[in-house]
C-alpha cells in the first residue's frame, strides 16, 4: 500500500515538472502589452513600443516606435496618432505603405499643438484593415 502511494506520487511530481513553466502573461497596465484583441493568425492591431516626445516651440514632436509583425501590402499599420485622455485627437501621421522589412519602425510628428493644460498624451496606431487599437503609450509632456 505504501509502495503503491509513493508511486503516484511520484508520476504526479513528474507530470507536473514535466509540463514546464507556464508562459507570462502580460500584465493589463504593461503599456507594451500586446494587444489584447487578436485574431486567429496573431497581433491585430499594431502596438506603439516606444515614444520620444520634444517640445518645439509652441508645439511637440514625436518620435513613434511601431510594431505589426503581420505586416503585408494588404494590411499594415497605416497610421498614429497622438491623442487627449479624452480622445482629443492633436495630431496623425498616415503610413502610406507596409514596414514589412523594418519592424519595429520609428515615425515622427512634428508641430503637434497642445494645450497648456494637458500634461500628458496617449499615441495609438492604426491597422489598415482593423482600425485603431492594439498597445498604447501615454506620455508625460516635457515643458
Amino acid at each position: 500500500m505504501r509502495r503503491t502511494a509513493m508511486l503516484v506520487l511520484s508520476a504526479a511530481l513528474l507530470a507536473a515538472c514535466s509540463a514546464g513553466p507556464a508562459a507570462p502573461t502580460p500584465a493589463a497596465t504593461d503599456p507594451v502589452a500586446p494587444s489584447a484583441a487578436a485574431d486567429a493568425a496573431g497581433q491585430r492591431f499594431p502596438d506603439i513600443v516606444e515614444v520620444e516626445a520634444t517640445r518645439t516651440g509652441d508645439g511637440y514632436s514625436f518620435a513613434v516606435t511601431v510594431s505589426s509583425p503581420y505586416d503585408t501590402p494588404e494590411r499594415y499599420a497605416d497610421a498614429f496618432r497622438v491623442r487627449a485622455q479624452d480622445g482629443t485627437v492633436y495630431g496623425v501621421t498616415e503610413l502610406t505603405h507596409d514596414h514589412a522589412t523594418e519592424q519595429p519602425f520609428t515615425r515622427s510628428l512634428s508641430n503637434v499643438t497642445i494645450p497648456a493644460e494637458v500634461t500628458s498624451v496617449v499615441v495609438e496606431g492604426r491597422d489598415q484593415a482593423n482600425g485603431w487599437g492594439g498597445g498604447t503609450r501615454t506620455v508625460e509632456l516635457p515643458t
